[in-house]
Parts: structure tokens; sequence; C-alpha cells
């Protein structure tokens, strides 16, 4: 199971992470762990990577994600994060070790950063947030 937060900019723009282990870019999140709710791990990450002590607001995405070669099935969840202010991102701090940088992009900038699935749940979760609702996707795909 892996949670992520939708964090975004007075200018509606996403913030993404650049991971050094990966050749994508992702929203700010990670593995749950053993014995913690995707809720816990969200703020436990913010602080980590970014950080951030940024306190999640609700839940935005469900993704069941199907296996594939090497990985079992998953269940990732995106939740919001809200605005942050100049303040807040003035004080981004990044562990040299996992990211190599971030970004404040727009959804075209986005859709060329990220995997197609993660492109497709980060879409969903800004239209979810925009629709003030929540959705559950399938391998990125809305289903309900």
């Amino acid at each position: 199971m892996g949670a992520g937060v939708l964090l975004s900019d007075d200018r509606s723009r996403v913030l993404l992470v650049e991971p050094t282990y990966k050749d994508y870019w992702e929203i700010p999140g990670g593995a749950v762990d053993a014995d913690e709710s995707p809720y816990t791990a969200v703020g436990r990450e913010l602080k980590e990577e970014l950080g951030l002590p940024v306190q999640p607001g609700r839940l935005l995405v469900t993704d069941w994600v199907p296996p594939r070669l090497g990985r079992t099935e998953g269940l990732m969840m995106v939740f919001d994060g809200g605005t942050l202010t100049p303040e807040q991102t003035a004080r981004i701090q990044l562990p040299a070790a996992e990211l190599r940088s971030w970004a404040w992009c727009t959804e075209q900038d986005a859709g060329q950063r990220l995997s197609e699935l993660l492109a497709r749940r980060i879409f969903a979760a800004l239209r979810a947030r925009a629709e003030n609702t929540a959705v559950y996707l399938e391998n990125g795909f809305f289903v309900a």
C-alpha cells in the first residue's frame, strides 16, 4: 500500500518530486509501513521528504493497481495537501539520498514528467479536489 499527497501553490500548480532511484517524477509520498495507516504515512513522508509538518486533508483518490512483473497488486491513496504558502515552500528541504529535486508543475508539465499511470492518478486527484469528491480508480482509470 502506498500513499501520496497532492500539494499546490497559489497558481494551481502541483508539487512534484524527482526521486534519485526512478526515471520519472512523483508526488510526495511513499510506501505505508507495517502497522501504519495511509494517512499517518503521508504525514511522515511529508516530514521526511520535504521537511514540512503539513497535516494532510481528505482522501481524493483510491487506486487499485494490478500485479506486474516483480510486484504484487497494490492500493494507492492520494490525500489533499492543500495550498502551500510561499513561506512553506521556502522551507522545503530534500533528503539528497532520496530526492534529486522538486518543481511546481502545470498539468501539461506534470503529464511530461510522470509515468502514464501516475499522470492518470494525479489528474483524477485534481478533478476530485475541484469537484469536492473522492474517486475510485483501477490502474489509474476511473471506475466510480
